[in-house]
């Protein structure tokens, strides 16, 4: 049993509003189950309640229960031809098909529903493969990218609030940090730890075996799990492909360089991780970059190291890191001689630096953070994001210190979507 409740997401139907009407395809992605049919179902019932006529909107969920198992472009086109037919053909046609990744061939679809007059199209998928299909080539500047991501800590506390759980904001990011934020955590009728465990294996195994192993013809399932467990438990750390294969290796899973660099590409491209490459700072020369992996949520982060306690630094790292990409910015790790900065953060022509630290509140651990920003000579912003609530503010030489939960809400700070 699950609650029927539907929060909204404001930031993407924002998007979605100024998208709409347009010739552009419109393809939302992320990883599975971070909430892209809610977004589009909610899109798709707002223009419906618009007056919108039914015939002029199609909608197709493909990974529903009930479907046949192989669904073929052939039984999509007869199904849309026959919508289309009974459609106001005056007027715009939206055509919703979500989890388009599931319909061998949809590409073929989708190429001739393009070339029809007044008809707004929605895809989301769950696979990066979805866009460097052939359709990326064929509809070149003729598609836009939406991507949808777990719950930000802003949406968590929307979520919380609606489905009345009254708690104090430092608890509820507590819990956010531990479980992370896969809307779908609040539709369980029962909230418990066991509860919540168990939905994020069941979305671990889906995207794992869904869309990576199956999508890729994955054969060592073994490995590929050895391997997210081994990213996840140790994110935060740099790491080269070598690393990896010799941790592997000696955990006696033997594999080699190439078949480590195809199983986290294909992590990637189900948006399971991401990866942030080092960045040489003030003339630092990096022959050899190494890289840090974050996963999409820390929820299915945790989940790999048993919700331990520990590497809490870690973990808020993780939250920062994502909420950036939401954010919209690139974000590098920072390499100086005399250390390192966290993230090196950029979009567009803007730049801002990131330490991050659970607490600073011994003096050494404080200097120790700011010592590697005060070491840039730019004036670009520079930032210590911190769980205290004690000694924030900005120093003398104008680097703020600033409460991550208040980071995360916006307070003060001008780049909240």
């Amino acid at each position: 049993m699950v609650h029927a409740t539907r929060v909204e997401r404001p930031r993407y139907q924002r998007i979605l509003d100024s998208l709409r009407d347009t010739e552009q395809i419109k393809v939302i992605q992320g990883v599975r189950r971070c909430g892209k049919s809610t977004v589009l179902s909610s899109f798709k019932d707002r223009i419906l309640a618009e007056g919108v006529p039914p015939c002029n909107v199609f909608y197709r969920r493909f990974d529903e229960f009930g479907l046949p198992l192989t669904q073929t472009a052939d039984d999509l086109m007869h199904d849309l031809q026959q919508a289309l037919e009974a459609s106001d053909q005056s007027s715009m046609t939206y055509v919703f098909l979500d989890e388009i990744q599931e319909v061998e061939g949809w590409e073929r679809v989708v190429r001739q529903l393009h070339t029809r007059e007044n008809t707004d199209i929605y895809l989301t998928g769950s696979n990066a493969h979805i866009l460097s299909s052939d359709l990326a080539t064929l509809l070149s500047g003729r598609h836009v990218s939406i991507m949808v991501h777990p719950l930000s800590f802003r949406e968590y506390l929307a979520f919380s609030d609606a489905f009345d759980i009254h708690q104090s904001t430092e608890a509820r990011f507590a819990s956010y940090l531990r479980y992370g934020g896969m809307p779908s955590l609040f539709a369980l009728r029962d909230r418990t730890d066991e509860n919540i465990v168990r939905e994020l294996s069941a979305i671990m195994d889906t995207v794992v075996l869904n869309d990576v192993a199956r999508r890729l013809r994955l054969r060592d399932i073994a490995l590929l799990q050895r391997l997210i467990s081994y990213l996840f438990s140790t994110s935060g750390n740099l790491f080269s492909t070598n690393r990896v294969v010799g941790a592997l290796n000696s955990a006696r899973r033997k594999t080699s360089s190439e078949t480590v660099d195809n199983y986290i590409d294909a992590l990637r491209k189900a948006y399971l991780i991401d990866e942030a490459p080092q960045t040489g700072l003030q003339g630092k020369e990096l022959l050899s970059p190494l890289r840090k992996f974050y996963p999409v949520d820390t929820g299915l982060r945790n989940l790999t190291t048993g919700f331990s306690a520990e590497n809490t630094g870690f973990q808020l790292e993780n939250v920062v890191y994502n909420e950036l990409v939401r954010r919209g910015y690139t974000a590098t790790i920072g390499s100086l001689r005399v250390g390192e900065i966290d993230f090196v953060a950029s979009r567009t022509d803007e730049r801002l630096y990131i330490q991050v630290s659970e607490t600073v509140l011994d003096p050494a651990a404080r200097e120790r953070e700011l010592k590697p920003l005060r070491a840039l000579s730019d004036s670009f912003p520079k930032m210590l994001l911190t769980l205290d609530r004690f000694g924030t503010g900005t120093t003398d030489d104008g680097i703020r210190i600033v409460n991550v939960i208040d980071w995360l809400l916006g307070q003060g700070d001008q780049d909240v979507h």
